[in-house]
């Protein structure tokens, strides 16, 4: 059913959760794995013109430690891979590349009014990507749990 799984990755503790259950259902299927992470260019650009060289080797830094936690968590391979654009735009492009089956991403769970919002990136995945996307939401931590009550 599943041949390829793109997970998406940026690092951050809301993709954490997503790359355990990208990998956890690549094991299961016997799946490839891809791992991908996008460096924002309008991050890049929008920054002052003396600092985009250090802002571009801080992100594709950040880019490489992401893509190893991925690596790190599984003894099956990993394909890596770093882009520079648009990350919505940059993990379908990238998820048709490869003829992926599915794409993970994390999103951040949202509350209140903002509760039916999904990320702003895994929301554009979702509604652009030429295959499904399985988004995975953060589970709350202790203290935001503390906070809620």
């Amino acid at each position: 059913m599943f041949d390829t799984v793109v997970v998406a990755t940026d690092g951050s503790d809301s993709v954490n959760r997503a790359v355990d259950v990208a990998l956890d259902l690549a094991d299961r299927f016997d799946a490839d794995v891809h791992a991908l992470s996008v460096i924002d260019a309008s991050e890049v650009d929008a920054s002052p013109e003396q600092l985009r060289t250090e802002l571009r080797t801080a992100l594709e830094t950040t880019a490489d430690a992401a893509l190893a936690t991925v690596e790190d968590r599984t003894d099956a391979e990993v394909t890596t891979a770093v882009r520079e654009g648009r990350p919505a735009a940059e993990i379908c492009e990238y998820a048709r590349d490869v003829d992926a089956d599915v794409v993970a991403t994390g999103t951040r769970g949202r509350h209140g009014e903002n509760r039916l919002l999904l990320g702003s990136v895994a929301e554009r995945v979702v509604r652009r990507s030429p295959v499904p996307v399985l988004t995975v939401r953060q589970l709350e931590t202790t203290d935001d749990a503390v906070a809620d009550a």
